[in-house]
């Protein structure tokens, strides 16, 4: 957890309650509380509009491919060649 390790955060801790009076324990604890809610409150919004995106992603994904098929399959008709037609005959003057 931001790079601290189980040692340094139990020094951190210690020098906490050393410095912060017992009586404050109480409405640090609720700080902290509120501190961690927010937190997973932010972290599950970033993670569901990441899943989200992509969810988003991958139903693209099948319409590109039947884009490029049918503008293939398109493009593929234009390039056969039609047959002659019967034209009008040539009229000598």
């Amino acid at each position: 957890m931001f790079g601290i390790s189980g040692p340094e955060f139990l020094v951190i801790l210690v020098v906490a309650i050393l410095v912060v009076p017992v009586k404050y324990w109480p409405d640090v604890a609720r700080f902290l509380a509120r501190v961690v809610k927010y937190v997973r409150g932010v972290w599950w919004k970033i993670t569901d509009a990441s899943e989200q995106i992509t969810s988003q992603i991958d139903l693209e994904k099948p319409i590109d491919e039947i884009i490029h098929t049918t503008t293939r399959d398109v493009l593929d008709d234009f390039s056969v060649k039609l047959p002659k037609r019967a034209g009008r005959k040539k009229v000598k003057k």
